[in-house]
């Protein structure tokens, strides 16, 4: 770059080569920084979602909430990079109340892949307990940007416009009944024994029973895919109800060595307690929509994929992830289950225990075949049917990594270790695996990003 410059010059004649040099030597030296701040931002969005997940992880975010933490700021994201295409368009008026978003000013210029990053750290601040964490994300890469070089003016408009993108998805989501929601009654444990009880080791109460309240992103309401009830309960040996929670029992004792791999690959509960004679201590693992978030980033690096599809790519995955678990939601406290654990102890066997502990809310349908088989339906539409890819998401959590020939292969395999961990009927799973499918395609169906009426693909 610095040699074509110098050729330039050589072409300028003696009068006005000051004034040419000046000008030169500015936009080289733009034009590299520029290239910097290209190299730098490659890959950011799933740098920033990896940094967001370390501060759910700590925070203790239930996995409901924690889908609706990586949503907004996902939309953000889209929303400060899409002016890179100008194919893209808004997810405003696509999204369910969301009406309208800042445009950037056409007297101003701006570097995009920064307004994307401060519209996405600014809405994560606002949504976790740990705000401190995630202000330090973004003051760390302000000042590499700055390091790096870039003109202040697009500094200044850049960080101006990503806060003004992000006020306004906060606005949107102040409105989506997320804090109407702890103002309503809590779960009411019954005698009934059909109905879900808390479980051991902690007896936690029952979480977020009100979540199917919650403003979906693109459902026209929480109980738009409902999967139906499950099994009427029945204690009798012979009834139907007996009979699947007989399955998960012989399943759990008949165990092979690559069956329990799976389980424990897939568990992502996010807080395990462990209670050790008088001494309960907690360990903090991935939320199953952080394990999906993680896998779509893994593979938007492996195909070096631009800033751009990056951003559609994670904002439509974690739109499909949080309408998942409102689905799922609604119908576990329709139908407030008992899980195989109670059931198994009192009918069956009393000293039985599932190989994972079992979560604090109802049984009916699995959270997990529901938000992987939605998130494996958008991330399928970006990158095609048979997508090898290798999962390297709880390696952290002392895992090792595990291969799949296909999303939907790994989706239906999080879905299946749900009855090798002992937690659920198959009922739940397999209609889980359904209503997961048929809110990711009403996710894609719903929302375009291109400005045709075909959904765009790189």
């Amino acid at each position: 770059m610095l040699k074509d410059c110098q050729r330039l010059f050589m072409r300028v004649s003696p009068l006005t080569s000051g004034i040419v040099l000046l000008l030169l030597v500015t936009a080289c030296s733009t034009k590299h920084e520029q290239q910097n701040l290209d190299v730098y931002f490659e890959n950011s969005l799933s740098r920033f979602n990896r940094a967001l997940t370390n501060v759910i992880v700590s925070d203790i975010f239930t996995p409901p909430v924690a889908s609706r933490i990586y949503a907004y700021p996902n939309i953000a994201a889209y929303e400060g990079i899409r002016f890179m295409d100008s194919t893209k368009i808004s997810l405003a008026g696509q999204l369910n109340g969301l009406k309208v978003l800042p445009l950037p000013d056409e007297n101003k210029k701006y570097y995009y892949p920064l307004v994307s990053m401060v519209a996405f750290t600014n809405v994560g601040e606002a949504l976790v307990f740990d705000l401190e964490k995630v202000a330090a994300i973004e003051e760390k890469v302000l000042q590499e940007v700055q390091d790096i070089g870039i003109d202040e003016e697009i500094y200044a408009n850049s960080v101006a416009f990503g806060e003004d993108i992000a006020r306004a998805v906060l606005s949107w989501a102040s409105k989506d009944g997320y804090l109407r929601r702890t103002a309503l009654p809590r779960y009411s444990v019954s005698d009934d024994p059909g109905r879900w009880r808390p479980t051991p080791p902690d007896y936690m109460e029952a979480i977020e029973p009100h979540w199917n309240t919650l403003r979906p992103f693109t459902l026209s309401s929480a109980g738009q895919y409902d999967p139906g009830l499950p099994t009427a309960f029945d204690e009798n040996e012979n009834s139907q109800f007996y009979a699947e929670a007989l399955e998960v029992y012989e399943t759990v004792k008949q165990l092979d060595s690559s069956q329990v791999e799976i389980a424990k690959f897939w568990d992502c509960n996010p807080n395990i307690s462990t209670t050790k004679g008088h001494v309960m201590y907690f360990q903090q693992q991935i939320s199953p929509g952080g394990h999906w978030i993680h896998i779509a980033a893994q593979v938007l690096e492996q195909e070096n994929a631009g800033v751009v599809k990056a951003a559609e790519t994670l904002a439509l995955t974690s739109i499909a992830l949080a309408d998942g678990f409102i689905s799922c939601w609604d119908q576990k406290y329709k139908s407030t289950l008992t899980r195989p654990e109670t059931y198994i102890n009192t009918y069956i066997d009393p000293e039985w225990m599932p190989i994972l502990q079992t979560p604090a809310f109802p049984e009916h349908t699995s959270g997990h075949s529901v938000a992987s088989n939605a998130a494996a339906t958008v991330l399928t539409h970006f990158f095609g049917d048979d997508y090898h890819f290798i999962d390297a998401t709880e390696v952290p959590y002392g895992l090792p990594e595990r291969s799949f020939s296909s999303f939907i292969q790994a989706s239906e395999e999080a879905a299946i270790s749900r009855l090798y961990g002992g937690i659920h009927y198959r009922p739940a799973i397999e209609l889980g695996v359904v209503q997961g499918k048929q809110v990711g395609q009403h996710v894609l169906d719903k929302i375009r990003l291109h400005n045709t009426t075909v959904a765009y693909k790189e």
